[in-house]
């Protein structure tokens, strides 16, 4: 049998490496892509025997997504199975605040390279089909807007649809599509503080407003299930769980609690 294989990109750290560890367990041939070298380095460490590759990659760059997938089929025995949209950035703050290089960069990271990715893999997922999967990370926030987080809450809002969109459009290639939407997973995204404009990284905003952090290996999981699943929308995480739930059922509650949230500077701050 062929050895199933899965690129990942974003797997220096956090739900790439995380992801790539969990598939890599399964027998599957993993690459990872980065712009974190030693990062990628580490993630490969963590992984026993050959069936494994590694290859920076700015999802910004269309032309370089075209390169590094025909590297890691040609490394993976020619084909590519799965792919997991994973490289993004975390921006938050006050819209006002923000810098025109803040705004660009999530933009172009987290929506343009998922889309770019998409479109590059797109050939080698049809030709692997059916049983193929593209899974795109969205978030939490792609569920629901919230204060300080209208930069990044468009492009994860993006990445839903993307899957959505693709969904219909890949259906009769026989190519699963899905979107996992975590609420705050345990990364080194938390840690950062999300814009110039503050000193506090987004780990202590979490917990002081009294949210759950998910363990990374939850998301990984989610990505398995994507792959070889059917539903389209996977919500990893209580507070994503129920923020789903609210939005459906009680759409004007959750409004009152982001405004109050705002006034009190629990987020972007």
């Amino acid at each position: 049998m062929t050895q199933r294989s899965i690129f990942i990109t974003g797997g220096g750290s956090g739900i790439g490496r995380a992801t790539a560890l969990h598939f890599a367990a399964k027998g599957w041939f993993v690459g990872v892509s980065d712009i974190n070298e030693a990062g990628m380095a580490e993630t490969l460490s963590l992984i026993s025997g050959e069936a494994k590759w590694a290859g920076r990659l700015d999802v910004r760059d269309r032309a370089a997504w075209d390169e590094s997938l025909a590297a890691f089929a040609a490394a993976a025995g020619g084909r590519i199975d799965a792919m997991v949209n994973n490289a993004g950035i975390g921006t938050g703050g006050a819209l006002a605040e923000l810098g025109k290089d803040e705004i660009d960069a999530c933009l172009d990271i987290n929506l343009r390279g998922v889309l770019y990715g998409a479109q590059a893999v797109y050939p080698y997922l049809k030709a692997s089909a059916p049983g193929s999967a593209l899974v795109n990370i969205a978030s939490a926030a792609g569920l629901t807007g919230g204060s300080g987080m209208s930069v990044y809450s468009a492009t994860k809002f993006g990445v839903r649809g993307i899957a959505e969109s693709l969904d219909a459009e890949w259906a009769p290639d026989g190519i699963t599509v899905a979107s996992i939407c975590p609420s705050f997973i345990d990364t080194p995204l938390l840690d950062g503080t999300g814009n110039r404009n503050t000193n506090e990284n987004i780990r202590t905003r979490v917990t002081a407003a009294g949210l759950e952090i998910t363990p990374v290996e939850e998301v990984a999981q989610a990505v398995w299930n994507a792959v070889h699943g059917t539903e389209l929308h996977y919500l990893v995480g209580k507070t994503a769980r129920q923020l789903a739930f609210a939005k459906r059922w009680m759409p004007g509650k959750v409004r009152k609690q982001q405004r109050a949230a705002g006034r009190q500077g629990l987020l972007g701050k």
